[in-house]
C-alpha cells in the first residue's frame, strides 16, 4: 500500500537549497543617477571610438585605379569572345605624390559581382578541396563534369569564375628605366584555409595527383600549374585560388591579390613618383555591367580604409547621449514637480 507514496516522493527535488530555490539572492535596485552614469559612460566610450576609429582610417593612404574603360580593347575582345589564345595587356601610368610607408598591400576590386548568391556559394566540393577525393563532384551543380564526363578539378561555378587578372606593378626608376615592385604572392590568406581547408591530394607529384580531372572551363591552365614559379604555391593551396573562394558578402568587394616586399629600393615602402601597371586583361566584368579596379593601401592597426566601424561607434555614442539627456530631463522635471507637490503621484 506504501508503495505508490514512495514512488510519488522519490519524484520531487531534492531537499537542497538549489533545487528547492533557497539560495542567497541580490535583487539589484538601480537609482536615476546610476542609470544616467552607465548611459553617459557608453555615450561617452563609443564617441571617443568613433572618433579614434575614424581619424585611423583617414590616415590611411590608397591609390584606386579603375581600369574597365581604360582597357577598353582588351574587354572588347574579352566580351566578344572568350578566346584564351589570344593575350591582351594594357599599360596605365599614374603618379604617386607622397610616398605610401610601411606595409603595402595590392587588392583587385570589383563592382557588381554577386558572390553571395545561394547556389553560387553552394556551387563547390569541400571534399574535393580538402585532397581527400578529387573526384567528388556531386555538389558542383553545371561544373561537375566535362561534355565527355571527366570530373572537372577544382568544380563549381566560385572555382569557374576565379579572377585571373594579371596585375604588375612597375615603378620609373629614372626618366627612361622601369623596374618592377617586388611583390609577394604569399601570407595573402587565412591560416585556417591555407593549412585546414585547403590541402593537395597526397602523391608524388602534382600533376599525377591530378591525373583523370579537366580544368574549368574558363581556366587557362590547370590547378597543378597555378604558379609555375613556385611549385609549392600550386594546387589546391595556391593562394590567390584560396582568397577567390572566400566569397564575399557584398556584391562590391575587394580581394588581397600581392603585398609589397620591402627590399631595395622600396624597405621604406613605396615611394613617390611615376608608376605604371601592367595589366594582362582576361576577367570580363562589362557583360553584367561590372567594373573592375586595382587598389594600393596602407593598413593600421583597426583594418583598412572603411569608415563603416566608425561611423557605427560615433552613431551610437550620439543616439546614447540624447537618450541620456532626455532621460536626464524627465527626471528632473519629476523631480521637481516632486518637491512642489508632495502628494503628486505619477498615474499608470
Amino acid at each position: 500500500m506504501n508503495k505508490p507514496q514512495e514512488e510519488q516522493l522519490s519524484l520531487l527535488p531534492d531537499n537542497t537549497a538549489l533545487k528547492q530555490q533557497r539560495l542567497p539572492a541580490y535583487r539589484l535596485q538601480l537609482s536615476a543617477s546610476k542609470v544616467l552614469s552607465g548611459f553617459f559612460a557608453t555615450g561617452a566610450f563609443c564617441l571617443g571610438m568613433g572618433i579614434i576609429l575614424l581619424l585611423s582610417a583617414k590616415s590611411i593612404k590608397e591609390v584606386e585605379i579603375n581600369y574597365t574603360n581604360i582597357c577598353a580593347s582588351c574587354a572588347k575582345l574579352r566580351e566578344n569572345a572568350i578566346n584564351f589564345d589570344k593575350e591582351c595587356s594594357c599599360s596605365i601610368p599614374f603618379y604617386l605624390p607622397e610616398i605610401m610607408q610601411g606595409n603595402v598591400y595590392m587588392y583587385y576590386k570589383l563592382y557588381g559581382f554577386h558572390q553571395n548568391l545561394y547556389h553560387y556559394i553552394l556551387s563547390r566540393s569541400n571534399t574535393q578541396l580538402m585532397g581527400k577525393n578529387i573526384k567528388d563532384v556531386e555538389k558542383c551543380g553545371s561544373f561537375q563534369k566535362t561534355s565527355n564526363g571527366t570530373p572537372i578539378c577544382p568544380c563549381g561555378a566560385i572555382a569557374n569564375s576565379m579572377f585571373n587578372d594579371t596585375i604588375i606593378l612597375l615603378y620609373n626608376l629614372n626618366s627612361s628605366i622601369y623596374i618592377k615592385v617586388p611583390m609577394l604572392s604569399r601570407g595573402i590568406t587565412w591560416w585556417t584555409d591555407k593549412y585546414i581547408k585547403f590541402q593537395n591530394p597526397k602523391s608524388i607529384d602534382l600533376p599525377s595527383a591530378f591525373e583523370g580531372t579537366a580544368k574549368p572551363p574558363y581556366w587557362r591552365k590547370p590547378i597543378y600549374e597555378l604558379d609555375e614559379d613556385d611549385p609549392e604555391n600550386s594546387g589546391f593551396v595556391n593562394e590567390d585560388f584560396i582568397v577567390w573562394m572566400r566569397t564575399a558578402a557584398f556584391p562590391t568587394f575587394k580581394k588581397l591579390y600581392r603585398r609589397l616586399h620591402r627590399i631595395q629600393y622600396f624597405t621604406e615602402g613605396l615611394p613617390a613618383g611615376n608608376y605604371s601597371f601592367n595589366i594582362a586583361y582576361n576577367f570580363p566584368v562589362t557583360r553584367f555591367q561590372g567594373e573592375k579596379s586595382v587598389v594600393l593601401s596602407t593598413l593600421t592597426w583597426s583594418g583598412g580604409s572603411s569608415l563603416f566601424l566608425g561611423l557605427v561607434y560615433t552613431v551610437t555614442g550620439a543616439v546614447t547621449w540624447l537618450a541620456s539627456f532626455s532621460m536626464m530631463a524627465i527626471h528632473l522635471m519629476l523631480a521637481k514637480r516632486k518637491m512642489f507637490f508632495p502628494n503628486y503621484k505619477v498615474k499608470l
